[in-house]
This record gives structure tokens, sequence and C-alpha cells, in this order.
């Protein structure tokens, strides 16, 4: 039985003697031919397929790796032969598997096998952690880790000496949440040789004592941070290895099948560099999630960079693993006046907007060019002037090459110019969100805010509006820099309201979205981002048995519990890569 979305609720509640009807006549059911027969066949399920019609079924039945059909039990049931496995579903759903247009598997697990700071809720807490990471790890020549966050400091910036007071005698060297900055010791600055002397790196800030020249500590944006990145010791294959394994089995446990790897360096200190990591746990067969990789363009050079951009597309190819896009960094972040804004700071005096990284001329060459080589452009633009930045170089892109089936999309597009919404759906450009950002923690209400304005930030995050222009949307995460878990981003997207208290204000109400919306953004509009959506995306006969399994019906839920599901069941091409048939729930690692 097929039902539509609407009439969800009413399918959920299963008559018991109908169900042991099914379960009886399934042992009565004439084998089918060899040819026909399923190798898994789940029956009595909340289904929904994501499909075009965004159908329901009952039952879904896989041969190999591929989905052979979804419909009712009956029709399911005559696929059943000796050795098919029947998994009861008892009314549990079934989604296509998730897929993250925006995420950092190998640099995330990196953070979280480091000097974890993701626990910490203070600077106290941060120091105290790195304390005990410098004590459990005697014989390492430097601490390395991630998480802190920029709320936890006066104005997101933090102190050398907290780390000096806790560790003095080697490097210490911490990504913060974002990604954007580093928060070192005295050490690390003396090993990377930044002093008072020390001039800012173009696009980037040595952040100082206030009526001095003297570094505080913290860097901003990838030229800064590289000055002392580029001093610590590379990052071993066991060690790169080991952090894409955590970083999958995360994933997994979320009901994430495939990812959009953000920024894959071609070479460099970060575990960025991860295209031989993916490559070779492909080869190994423990590659448990489809990789799409983009590569990042360097700002710090030209147009000779493309050639070797080429190289590593074809060089970065194995069954599970692609590089076909490029990632182009334009701007930084809020909280710390480096995104890019049409307008100026308003908590500042002096006019500051932030920069652009590519000045525009040349970022519509770069794309212009990478468009006619059919490279999918994947943009980092937070600031409004970084959001019509990219669409204007799309435009030029277009007008130079034509119109192609190009699937361009820029990320994050925290600010926008309401003017520049419906240019999406004109440029057929995806708005790819982090959904999991729209609502008013401190990063909002202490650090955004003030900055812009009232008027200016009623268009943070405008994911309704860009859906009701008609523009496809795509959800991301962008973990490690907040969770991975999507139902946390499908429950933001529907509430506005932080998705683990339920009791911050709803965050411009009018920029919710339906749940059906939320759940393709995660789905099918994932699949399309990375050319996928002919095989995955949806469940339908033909496409890819990648599926997850939850505890109940999201349809059936108050807008608030959504978070609460929990996935039991994770297939990537028919098998498990997490929980296990018999559907029980098992503990998740990390937030």
């Amino acid at each position: 039985m097929l039902i539509d979305e609407n009439s969800a609720a009413d399918y959920l509640p299963m008559i018991l003697l109908q169900r042991l009807l099914i379960l009886a006549a399934a042992l009565l059911i004439v084998p089918a031919s060899a040819a026909q027969v399923a190798d898994i066949i789940f029956i009595n399920g909340d289904i929904y397929t994501v499909d075009a019609k965004r159908s329901w079924a009952d039952a879904v039945a896989i041969r190999g790796n591929r989905i052979v059909l979804a419909g009712n039990n009956e029709k399911a049931l005559t696929l059943r032969g000796e050795n098919t496995r029947v998994v009861d579903l008892e009314d549990r759903m079934m989604l296509p598997g998730f897929q993250d247009s925006h995420v950092h598997p190998i640099e995330a697990g990196m953070g979280y096998l480091g000097c974890s700071l993701h626990k910490g809720r203070s600077a106290e807490d941060y120091a105290g952690l790195v304390a005990n990471c410098a004590r459990r790890r005697p014989d390492t020549s430097f601490i390395d880790g991630a998480g802190w966050t920029m709320d936890q400091f006066f104005n997101g910036l933090p102190d050398k000496k907290t780390l000096d007071t806790v560790v003095s005698d080697r490097p210490v060297i911490l990504k913060s949440a974002t990604g954007h900055q580093l928060w070192v010791n005295s050490r690390a600055l003396q090993l990377a040789g930044i002093d008072a002397n020390t001039p800012d790196p173009e696009g980037g800030r040595i952040d100082r004592y206030p009526g001095t020249n003297e570094p505080s500590g913290s860097v901003q944006e990838n030229s800064a941070m590289n000055l002392i990145l580029t001093a610590r010791p590379d990052y071993t294959a066991e060690q790169m290895i080991a952090a894409l394994t955590y970083g999958q089995h995360y994933l997994n446990q979320y009901g994430v099948t495939t990812v959009q790897d953000a920024l894959l360096k071609l070479d460099g200190k970060e575990a960025y560099v991860g295209g031989p990591t993916y490559m070779a746990h492909d080869r190994a067969g423990k590659l448990t999630l489809r990789v799409i990789g983009a590569l990042v363009w360097n700002t710090e050079l030209g147009l000779e960079q493309i050639d070797r951009i080429i190289t590593t597309r074809e060089r970065f190819k194995t069954q599970r693993f692609s590089a076909p896009a490029v990632k182009i960094w334009l701007d930084g972040v809020m909280e710390v006046h480096t995104a890019a804004l049409l307008k100026p700071y308003l908590d500042r005096s002096d006019g500051h907007k932030g920069e652009l990284l590519i000045k525009p001329d040349l970022l519509n060459e770069i794309i212009s060019r990478l468009d006619a080589l059919r490279f999918q452009i994947h943009f980092h633009a937070i600031g409004d002037a970084a959001i019509r930045s990219s669409l204007d170089s799309l435009e030029f892109a277009r007008q130079a090459n034509g119109v192609r089936d190009s699937r361009h999309h820029l990320s994050h597009i925290q600010l926008f110019d309401p003017a520049d919404i419906a240019r999406f759906r004109e440029l057929d450009a995806v708005a790819n969100f982090q959904p999991y950002w729209a609502w008013a923690d401190p990063f909002i209400t202490e650090l955004t805010v003030p900055k812009l304005g009232s008027q200016r930030s009623r268009w943070l995050y405008p994911i309704g509006s860009l859906l009701d222009s008609g523009a496809i949307v795509a959800f991301g995460s962008d973990w490690f820099v907040t969770s991975g878990n999507p139902l946390l981003g499908i429950e933001t997207a529907v509430t506005r309201r932080d998705p683990l208290t339920n009791i911050s204000d709803s965050f411009y109400d009018s920029e919710r979205i339906r749940l059906h919306d939320a759940i393709a953004a995660y789905t099918i509009n994932g699949a399309y981002v990375n050319f996928l959506d002919d095989e995955t995306g949806s469940i339908e006969a033909g496409k890819l048995a990648d599926l997850i399994v939850l505890d109940r019906n999201l349809f059936a839920l108050e807008p608030a519990e959504i978070s609460e599901a929990q996935v039991l069941l994770t297939l990537l091409d028919g098998q498990p890569v997490y929980g296990d048939w018999d559907l029980k729930p098992q503990p998740k690692s990390a937030p």
C-alpha cells in the first residue's frame, strides 16, 4: 500500500492480526525463480521513499547491492527465496541514507583523536583538558587538538597565557570549532618564528594585545594559520587512517552514507590532505562512505594551479571516492570580522567590511576556466558580499561557457542581501545550508547580531525563503564544526530552535521549513549535489541500497522530538555499516 505524506500519521497503527497473517503467508509463498529472488526483504515498515511523488511503502526488497522493489508486503514477499533474509521493521521508519553535502570526516577524526576540547564549556575547562593531554602524552613533541569555541572568550579571542600556564615546554596548536582560527601557546609562536615584527599575511591576521604588536595567541584564517602549521610535523599515514576510521564510523552511526568532503588540500600539514587516505582505505575494502571530494583552491596562488588540479582529479578516483569538485574559499567568519560584507560591521568605527579572499575579476576568470573544464564549484561564502561575488562569477561563467548541468553550490551562506535570493534559481546554483546553525545560540546573539543590527540579521540563514524561491536546497553539517547528526539539523530547520533543549526562541520563525523538505535536503537533494541522484537519494527500484532504519516515524513526532529518533541500522550497498539486522539500539560515539 502506498500512502501520501499527509496521511502518514493515520498509517502508523498496525493491526496485530494483519501482521500475523502477512508473516504466516510469507511461510507459504512459493519461492521465486533464482533470477528474481531477493537477498533481503524488509516488511511492515513506514518507508518514506523520497521519490518524486514523496510516496510511502510497506516493504523494500534488495538483490545484491540494489533495490529491486519498493512497494507493499505482498509483492515483496513474492521475491522471497530459500535463503532470503526477511526483516520485520515492526512499524519502524526507513529512509534513504543521509547525504552530508559539506563535512570533514578525516579532520574531524583527527580532532577527536588528538587533544579534544569538544566537551569544554569555558576557558578554564579548555586549560584543564590541555593539561590532561600533556600528562597522557609526555613523549609527544607537540600538543595538537581542536574543538574550542569563540563564545567562551572575550571578543572570541583566546590568550596564549592560558595555555602557557599548563604547557610551556612544547608547542600547543589547537584549531577552533569553526576551523578558521588557531589558539597557540608561546612555544608554538616561537617555533613558527612569529613575534611583534611579523606582519599579517594577506588574507589572514595575527591577533595582538591591545596597544602593542605582541602576538596574543590566536591567528585568523588560512594564510596566518599556515605560518604555524608549516612548523608542525606531518601526520603519519597511520594517523590519517585512524582519523578516517573514526570519522566514517561517527557518520555511519547517524545514518550518513554519502558525503562531500568540503576541503581536500593537494599538500600541506593539515588532515585535509586526505585523498591518498580515502583511496587506500577504499582499495582495502574498508571505506564505508561514498565520498565526493572538493579540491581546495589555494588563494595564495593563481591560475597556474589549474593543471595540478586537473591531474589530481584524474588520480583521485576509486570505487567509492572521487574528486570532481573544487572548493573556493571566499571569506572568513562573522564573529571575528573576517566574513566579507556589503556594508560595514556595526561594532567597528573604521568602516571595516571584511574582505574577499579572491578579487572579483580574478574570481570570474577562475570560475569560468574551471566551469569550462567541467569541475563542480563548491563555494565557501559566509557574508552577503561573498555570496554576491560567488553568484556574479557563476553568471560570468554561464555567459562565457553557456548553460550546462554544473550543480555548483554555495555552502554556509549565512547572511544574504535579499536581492540575491532569486539568483540561485536563475543560475541553477544549489543553496547548501548547515541548518544546525540556524538558531539563536551565543554565536548568533552575542557575536553576530551586534555586528549587523536587527535589520540585516533578519536575513541570517533564510532557508525558507530560498525554498520558496524555487532554489534547490541541500544540507550539510560542517562536522567537526558542529554535530554531524542530520536529525539535529533537520529538527533545527523545522523549528529554528536549539534541538538539544528547545528552550530558545524561534529564530525568525518565517524561515522554518516543512519536515519533508528538510528530509529531501539531506537525501535526494544531497544526491543531486553529488551527481548521484540516479543512483541514490531515494528508495526506488534500480537504485543502490543505501538505506537507514529509524526507531520511530519522524512524521508522527512533534517537531521538537525529531532529534530524539535513533538510527538503528545503516546500509551501504545493502550491507550494514552500522547496527545489525536485529535492529537493537547501540551506543553512539561523540556528540
